[in-house]
């Protein structure tokens, strides 16, 4: 195929630029993702020689860094310097540090698009490199702050703990009194039992505060039930080990998978587990942050897993397949500057504290302008999802939700760089603009990541390709149906 003939439809898709482009500096955000041809078979030699290797159809797609210019400053220097601290992609440690946002926001704000369009803010990432590219010392880096803001909302709890723990046990010993003295003979009948069962009542209203959580990093479908229910409806899960999704789903001690709690905790869907001989169980509104990071083999298998695609488990993460930089590294890198570390770390506790402190989520608006660029990107993403045209019909799962993604991180961003000074206020259009392209980003990962899980649902394509491994690797200048079936 020449350079100036047109690609054909059945080539993995580019990802296109909105007309009015933001100005971020030292980033080029939205330049079309190439296509790298991968490596062609050659052909056998009885046969005529090509005299030029045909395009392969499966090829490598070149993706883009993460944008991290998009991050407020605390967020954006701690993920550069955490990146050369470790000689890591900034990928790993900027969606790692979007799933810390989440966890702190998840719950606790809600984004109002429209009357009738309510998005939460908690997101799903997961972050695939090879063994060996240190995903563990970027994942503790970047979430060590949430552990210190776990103890610091632990010791904000203590003294109401202890005076409901006190006032618990009071008032059920006087419900037990009561209830004794109601079983006497003599005792007037309607009298005791009214107030033995107002003082049950009372106990029974008491409640006392859950140790404060904010993550997990194994657990089971009902585990995360239970702590969704005890901690308000919010939790994360953060593990540097990716075979959390057979603990998550229940792969892993069971052949069929739970996914439930992994659907509804991201749209926010009501959870009611009625289990017999235990309490029922009820979240109204679940907010469950999924920060993960993982190898691609692990990531491949994915598709493969029941229900995984079907149910709109895939459609729901943010995947970050980044340039693995094993065997380029610097081996005297500078080491995270104490400043940023100090910093990221202050900002982010302040953060969890600051939104902490809310019993309900706030609703955020989005300001005209902003609103008109999520408007925008929109109109340029609808044609692309049709069934039969559209260039991301092979991921339509995921692609359709792209738009409530972009809000959610337009939230994300928003509270982490206004949380010190009023969060209350619209997202503004300059950081909605900052979220679409970290929204494309991901778009191009998304892509690259159901390449590599064999995610196409296109007959077209497997048909095409199966006619060029056959040309490819057989001699002949013709094929007929019957070579190919």
């Amino acid at each position: 195929m020449s350079a100036h003939q047109p690609a054909p439809d059945w080539l993995p898709p580019l990802t296109e630029p909105p007309d009015d482009l933001p100005d971020y500096p030292d980033t080029d955000p939205w330049a079309p993702t190439p296509i790298r041809p991968g490596v062609v078979v050659p052909r056998t030699s009885q046969g005529p020689v090509w005299d030029n290797s045909p395009v392969p159809l499966t090829t490598d797609r070149i993706k883009r860094a993460f944008p991290v210019a998009a991050f407020p400053v605390w967020v954006r220097d701690a993920v550069e310097a955490v990146a050369e601290a470790t000689q890591t992609p900034v990928d790993l440690a900027a969606s790692v540090g979007l799933a810390c946002l989440s966890t702190a926001a998840g719950g606790k704000v809600l984004v109002r698009v429209n009357r009738s369009w309510v998005e939460q803010v908690n997101v799903y990432t997961v972050t695939a490199l090879p063994p060996g590219s240190r995903k563990s010392p970027v994942f503790r880096a970047m979430t060590e702050p949430l552990t210190d803001a776990e103890t610091a909302l632990a010791e904000l709890l203590a003294d109401r703990r202890t005076e409901a723990e006190l006032a618990s046990r009071i008032a059920h010993a006087r419900a037990e009194d009561l209830a004794r003295k109601a079983e006497k003979p003599g005792a007037n009948p309607h009298d005791a039992l009214a107030d033995a069962t107002q003082a049950a009542k009372e106990a029974a209203a008491i409640v006392v505060p859950e140790l404060p959580r904010l993550m997990t990093d194994d657990v089971t479908p009902e585990s995360c039930v239970s702590l969704l229910a005890k901690q308000g409806g919010r939790i994360a899960v953060l593990s540097a080990e990716g075979d959390v999704f057979a603990t998550l789903t229940g792969t892993r001690y069971s052949a069929a998978a739970n996914l439930g709690v992994f659907l509804k905790g991201h749209a926010g869907d009501k959870i009611q587990v009625d289990r017999k001989g235990r309490e029922s169980e009820s979240i109204d509104r679940p907010a469950l942050t999924l920060g993960v990071t993982t190898q691609p083999g692990s990531l491949a298998g994915l598709a493969n897993q029941p229900g995984f695609r079907d149910r709109g488990v895939l459609a729901r993460i943010l995947y970050s397949l980044p340039q693995n930089t094993v065997g380029e590294r610097n081996q005297e890198p500078d080491p995270v500057p104490e400043e940023i570390e100090a910093a990221y770390s202050a900002h982010l506790k302040g953060l969890v504290l600051t939104l902490a402190e809310r019993d309900e989520p706030y609703r955020l608006d989005l300001d005209p302008d902003a609103y008109a660029i999520l408007l925008d990107f929109m109109r340029w993403l609808e044609p692309r999802l049709h069934p039969v045209t559209g260039q991301l019909a092979a991921i339509t799962d995921w692609a359709s939700k792209l738009a409530g993604a972009i809000v959610r991180v337009a939230a994300l961003l928003h509270v982490a760089g206004t949380y010190e000074t009023g969060y209350g206020q619209p997202i503004s259009a300059d950081t909605m603009a900052a979220a679409e392209q970290v929204g494309r980003y991901y778009l191009d990962h998304a892509l690259a990541v159901y390449d590599l899980m064999g995610g196409s649902n296109h007959t077209e394509r497997d048909n095409a390709r199966a006619v060029l491994a056959w040309i490819t690797t057989n001699s002949g200048d013709t094929v007929t149906r019957r070579d190919l079936l």
